[in-house]
């Protein structure tokens, strides 16, 4: 690894742990020619996503989509934040495990759906109502109904 410091092509790891999100290594290294310290993370290459969305249209794998998803749904509800980073996190990792290139947004809504529906009531109808477009109160008593049996 060279130093960001001098350039120097020679430095080593001095210290090497998880990091905080533990899917990912994060080392302290040490330059030998200028003997400054530098942090570095190191993370596995997943392949590039495209998710197809409703519309044919494609477009990049984002996290952040799902997460601000999941966050409206469950706000002012009695989630942590560390409760909807864990299903986030085991929402991506089933995709990710299917190693396919494409996904229907379709799918990773009913991931999010089903994971939701364990977590919180609530959140699960909110998120429901908004990903299934919900057209009047028929349809939405419809949804209710199917959850509460």
């Amino acid at each position: 690894m060279k130093c960001p410091f001098c350039g120097e092509d020679n430095t080593r790891v001095i210290d090497s742990r998880p990091a905080d999100d533990n899917s990912s290594i994060r080392r302290r290294r040490l330059c030998d020619a200028c003997q400054k310290r530098f942090t570095t993370y190191e993370k596995v290459e997943t392949i590039p996503l495209v998710v197809i969305k409703k519309d044919n249209n494609r477009e990049q794998y984002d996290r952040n989509k799902i997460l601000a998803g999941v966050l409206r749904a469950c706000h002012k509800r009695p989630i942590s934040i560390h409760q909807i980073n864990e299903l986030v996190d085991s929402v991506e990792t089933e995709i990710f495990n299917r190693e396919e290139r494409e996904i229907r947004s379709g799918e990773i809504g009913e991931m999010v759906m089903e994971r939701l529906k364990d977590l919180e009531a609530v959140a699960y109808v909110r998120f429901a109502s908004v990903y299934r477009e919900f057209k009047d109160v028929n349809t939405f008593m419809d949804e209710l109904k199917k959850f509460l049996n």
